[in-house]
């Protein structure tokens, strides 16, 4: 399921009544259409179809191992697909709706199809903050499984230009929202009684998470496979070589910089690791169209979320 097998006419319309309900219209047809959330563009359809589901690995030509993220209207639509223990209860009071995504137990009656969870007996679930996503949802009465709207393996995107150049053809539609807010992946974990897993570091920080629950957050056990979205090693990765912890610019190469300094883009001029995550995948996308033949990245604090931002740096250059 690597393949893209339709050319479709994609068409890109401002967000407003009328392209909402066009593009619940779609979502109600079987067919994926791109959305912001407040991190990235997703690439969203109905989650209790396997043929949606189908499109949206097709459209990206992504690995059907690599599961997805089920995006919800509210906490009640999330209890109908998944089971939610209290840990996972109160990180749900505290970062809902948001930037967070909770791996747990699908129901046994769980309609989401199975192709979504890749297989897995668990799910992804996250309930978004961003506007148009929760319009969509609403709208399409159906939970929506939605990766990142771009090629597989691509550098995500946080602009609807992002989308079109990646998918263009593939998909039918674009909802055009502007650009996100967050600029990175949620954050993923799978809560226990006694730790919480982080599976993908992101906007939602570790010490915002022991801080909710009051209890610590703790790395996977190796050996685990692919038991979450953006887990793959090689991951949001542009077309040229990537060198990080570069603390000065290389002759023939684009300068991702953060701080003081020369460089073609800077992700944050003051030092605001917020600022530059919000702004991570517009200067790769920016560096990968541009004439260098390389790309360097300034070095990024490993504190808060720069781990969110280093994650999808280390990934890139994999």
């Amino acid at each position: 399921m690597t393949h893209r097998a339709r050319t479709l006419d994609t068409q890109i319309r401002a967000y407003d009544g009328a392209a909402l309900a066009e593009a619940a219209a779609l979502i109600r047809a079987g067919e994926p259409v791109a959305v912001p959330t407040e991190t990235v563009y997703g690439l969203a359809a109905d989650a209790t179809s396997e043929m949606a589901v189908a499109r949206i690995y097709a459209a990206k030509g992504r690995p059907s191992f690599n599961p997805l993220i089920v995006h919800v209207s509210d906490l009640a639509m999330a209890r109908r697909l998944v089971a939610v223990p209290p840990v996972a209860e109160r990180l749900a009071q505290a970062f809902w709706p948001g930037a967070l995504t909770m791996v747990l137990q699908r129901l046994p009656d769980c309609p989401v199809a199975q192709l979504a969870s890749a297989g897995l007996p668990t799910l992804a679930v996250r309930l978004p903050s961003h506007p148009a996503m929760r319009a969509l949802i609403a709208a399409a009465g159906v939970p929506l499984a939605a990766p990142s709207a771009n090629a597989s393996g691509a550098i995500s995107p946080t602009r609807a230009s992002h989308v079109l150049t990646s998918l263009g053809g593939q998909i039918p539609f674009i909802l055009d929202a502007g650009p996100t807010s967050e600029g990175i992946e949620s954050t993923i974990v799978r809560p226990q009684d006694d730790a919480i897993v982080l599976l993908r570091p992101g906007p939602v920080t570790a010490e915002a998470l022991e801080a909710a629950t009051g209890l610590p957050v703790v790395q996977p056990d190796g050996g685990e496979g692919v038991t979450a979205p953006g887990q793959l090693e090689s991951h949001y990765a542009p077309s040229k070589p990537v060198r990080l912890n570069c603390p000065a610019p290389l002759a023939g190469h684009f300068h991702i910089g953060f701080g003081p300094g020369p460089c073609q883009r800077n992700l944050s001029a003051a030092g605001d690791l917020v600022e530059a995550a919000a702004n991570l995948f517009a200067a790769l996308h920016e560096a990968d169209a541009s004439a260098f033949a390389g790309i360097t990245v300034a070095p990024i604090p490993h504190v808060g979320v720069g781990l969110a931002i280093n994650d999808r740096l280390r990934r890139a250059a994999a």
